[in-house]
C-alpha cells in the first residue's frame, strides 16, 4: 500500500488514499492534524497536516507504508482519540511466482487456467498469454494490486472458471523497453519465489 507526500506541490500533508469514491458525495471531517474523508458511510481516506512534525518520512512523492510508518500513523491516531481501523495488508502485491501446473480452459481456446505457487499461497490464475508454461517464474499481481495504468487487480471469473491474480507482461508493469509482442515477462533463475518485485 501506498501513501503520498509532497510538501512542494501540496503542502506538508501526508496523503492515505483507501477507496475511491463518488467526488459529489465526499464528506470531511477534522480531528486534530487528521483530516478523513467519507463517502457515506465508507471512509475513502485520510489527510495528516504538519506531517513532518509527526513522522520523518523518508522520501517525498509515492511512499511505500511500512509496518513502522503505519505504527507511528495509529499512535497519532490514539492520541487524538480517533479508533479508525488501519488494519491494512501491507504485504507485496506484485511478487514473483513459479507456475506448477497449466491447463487448457475449458470453455476457451486462447485461455490456460494456471496454478501458481507465490510462496505463502497457491493462486489459479486464468491467464491468455501464448507463451505462459509450466516451470516458469513469473511476475504476479496479487489480488490488491494497482497497475501502472491504474486496473485494480480483483478476483473474478473468466468464462465461469475463477482467477486471483494476474501474471503480468513487462508492457503491463510499465518497464521501459518493453518487447511490442505479446507475452508474460519469464523471469530467470536469480529471483526467488515470493519474493516482492
Amino acid at each position: 500500500m501506498d501513501v503520498f507526500y509532497n510538501p512542494k506541490g501540496i503542502g506538508d500533508v501526508l496523503i492515505i488514499p483507501i477507496k475511491e469514491g463518488n467526488r459529489e458525495e465526499i464528506n470531511h471531517e477534522t480531528i486534530g492534524p487528521i483530516t478523513k474523508i467519507t463517502n457515506k458511510d465508507e471512509v475513502l481516506g485520510y489527510n495528516i497536516f504538519s506531517a513532518s512534525t509527526y513522522f520523518n518520512l523518508p522520501t517525498t512523492g509515492k511512499i511505500t507504508l511500512t509496518e513502522d510508518l503505519l505504527n507511528e500513523i495509529k499512535n497519532l491516531f490514539q492520541e487524538h482519540h480517533l479508533n479508525d481501523s488501519l488494519d491494512f495488508d501491507l504485504s507485496p502485491k506484485f511478487v514473483v511466482g513459479y507456475v506448477m501446473e497449466k491447463t487448457q480452459h475449458e470453455n476457451a481456446d486462447k485461455l490456460s487456467v494456471c496454478k501458481v505457487d507465490v510462496g505463502n499461497e497457491m493462486l489459479q490464475i486464468v491467464c491468455g498469454a501464448p507463451n505462459v508454461d509450466q516451470g516458469q517464474k513469473v511476475v504476479v499481481a496479487k489480488v490488491g494490486a494497482t497497475m501502472p495504468s491504474g486496473l485494480k487487480i480483483k478476483p473474478t471469473e473468466l468464462r465461469g472458471v475463477p482467477s486471483n491474480g494476474m501474471i503480468c507482461s513487462q508492457k503491463e508493469l510499465g518497464l521501459p523497453n518493453a518487447p511490442k509482442e505479446k507475452g508474460i515477462y519469464v523471469l530467470d533463475d536469480s529471483y526467488s519465489v515470493g519474493q516482492p518485485f
